[in-house]
């Protein structure tokens, strides 16, 4: 049988597979991809990035790719999401959909992307092509064997049914909540599961008469089942979102009369012309593969050289655009992980913490999810949210070895303005660089990243010393025009601020010692698993 090598096999080419390999290959790691289905995504499904995820595809300068991208219903300040019986019937409730998280614009230099999955997905994969990942479509892991020092997997060709192997360091499975990799681990969930199975398709129609004025951003409709959603896709198409019953549908079942009399009765008008119909399922024989609506967790993250990452380690709710942000944000924690490892830049204990870190913010996540959902779909009163969405997005705190120096305990969500302490986002802060703003977000991203304050000389000279990449903020380099990042950052002026590459604090100090240069080579020492 065929063999080859490579450091990171993928199994799994959705948009959180695909960013696994991106942020990967651009640390200089040798990745391979393999999807068994034969491209990208082909239908929008998803239709908004938060702009946490934004961030994240900032750091790896796709910001602007990305807004590019955005489909023709870009601009959210001036739609709604509503709920009702159906589209033509009042409105249950209504809130501004740019409104739904406050706080955001202060805490982020980005803004909502409203960019169609199955556009991002192209987006992500080019550019992981660019930087030197293998994606490989119409490829399918069958089989693998972990035997502690690597992992060597067995792919099938879809389309001759050829088999080779592929010897990986390390497998990351990001193989969907139906995971095959998960399973054959043994690996368990914990959470209520599958809460629906939904058909989702595109239409075109006139809706100029239900909409009465309304700029619909996503609508949420009694009929014909609890569940159904509907947003604008391009001028008169539309997403169209419905609960199905896999036991009680054949995959003939979703002809076009049957998607025009589920579209009819959401959108309250039993004439409505209904035209150009494309449904998304999967076919195997009879049997109808939609897309499953879950709210449920991974006993744990990792298994030896195997770790899971997006819909695979979590699965929760669409409604908040969290699912796949989650997924996104697991692969960015990991990625500057097993770069570092692999390097020998830092030791195999430092992989633990991506677990550590994750599945706390993953369980956290799901909850806000599944009340955000009950709350636009259910007449009940839901209970109150605990924290905001700014805080659930940007606010969550890390608790592991690789964050040092404060008790890290507590909440795993802040209120974004108490972030800047060790194990939360480095706060959003605007610099001055040769008489152009920019955001301490722009420092972060290719390796640890020490930032001081005008004071901070000896720590300037101690991290030259060993090598570390450092910044002083309010000096000649980066001017700070509002004089306030010390205070933003919990530091005196002479404090500094070490920062991973993922953008979060791992450690602080007000003050140098003695020996600054000791003191960081043995707080790296401690973050890296160095020994």
């Amino acid at each position: 049988m065929p063999h080859e090598d490579t450091q990171v096999l993928i199994a799994g080419g959705a948009v959180v597979g695909l960013s696994a390999a991106l942020f990967l290959a651009r640390y200089g790691v040798r990745v391979t991809l393999v999807e068994r289905k034969p491209s990208t995504l082909r239908h929008p499904r998803a239709r908004v990035i938060n702009p946490r995820t934004v961030e994240v595809y900032r750091s790896v300068g796709l910001e602007e790719t990305i807004i590019a991208a955005q489909s023709l219903t870009s601009d959210l300040s001036t739609k709604t999401v509503i709920r009702s019986r159906t589209l033509n019937d009042a409105e249950l409730f209504s809130t501004p959909m740019r409104n739904e998280a406050p706080g955001l614009s202060e805490a982020t230099p980005c803004d909502w992307c409203s960019i169609d999955q199955n556009r991002l997905e192209e987006v992500v994969a080019e550019h992981a092509v660019k930087f030197g990942a293998d994606v490989r479509y119409s490829t399918e892991l069958v089989a693998f064997d972990d035997d502690g020092e690597g992992v060597t997997a067995t792919v099938r060709d879809a389309d001759t049914g050829r088999e080779r192997q592929i010897r990986a360091r390390y497998l990351i499975a990001a193989d969907g909540s139906r995971s095959s990799i998960r399973r054959t681990l043994g690996i368990g969930v914990a959470g209520p599961g599958v809460l629906q199975n939904i058909v989702s398709m595109v239409f075109k129609a006139d809706l100029t008469g239900p909409l009465r004025g309304r700029d619909l951003g996503l609508g949420y409709f009694d009929e014909p089942a609890p569940g159904t959603r509907m947003m604008p896709l391009d001028g008169s198409r539309w997403v169209f979102v419905t609960p199905y019953d896999p036991a009680a549908h054949s995959a003939d079942d979703f002809d076009d009369d049957w998607c025009v009399e589920v579209i009819r009765a959401a959108i309250g008008v039993p004439d409505l012309r209904v035209d150009n119909i494309e449904v998304q399922i999967e076919r195997t024989g009879a049997k109808v593969l939609g897309y499953e609506v879950a709210a449920q967790l991974a006993d744990r993250y990792r298994q030896g050289r195997v770790l899971l990452v997006g819909d695979a380690a979590h699965a929760m709710p669409p409604t908040g655009a969290l699912g796949a942000a989650t997924g996104v944000q697991d692969a960015h924690n990991l990625a500057w992980k097993l770069a570092a490892v692999l390097d020998g830049n830092a030791g195999p204990a430092l992989l633990d913490t991506y677990e550590q870190e994750r599945r706390a913010v993953a369980g956290h996540t799901i909850d806000f999810a599944m009340k955000t959902m009950r709350d636009r779909t259910s007449t009940a009163d839901g209970e109150e949210k605990p924290v905001s969405y700014a805080a659930i997005i940007l606010g969550y705190r890390y608790d592991s070895a690789a964050v040092l120096g404060e008790d890290t305990g507590g909440p795993v969500a802040l209120e974004p303005e108490l972030i800047g302490a060790p194990g939360t986002r480095a706060p959003h802060y605007v610099l001055e660089r040769d008489g152009a703003t920019l955001s301490t977000l722009d420092l972060f991203g290719t390796g640890p990243v020490l930032l001081t304050g005008p004071g901070g000389g000896a720590w300037q000279s101690a991290a030259a010393g060993i090598g570390l990449e450092a910044h002083t903020v309010g000096g000649a380099e980066l001017a700070d025009p509002e004089g306030r990042w010390a205070q933003v950052y919990g530091v005196g002026a002479s404090g500094a601020v070490l920062v991973r590459p993922d953008g979060f604090v791992a450690w602080r100090a007000d003050a140098p010692p003695a020996d600054p240069e000791s003191a960081l080579r043995q707080v790296l020492g401690r973050i890296l698993d160095l020994g």
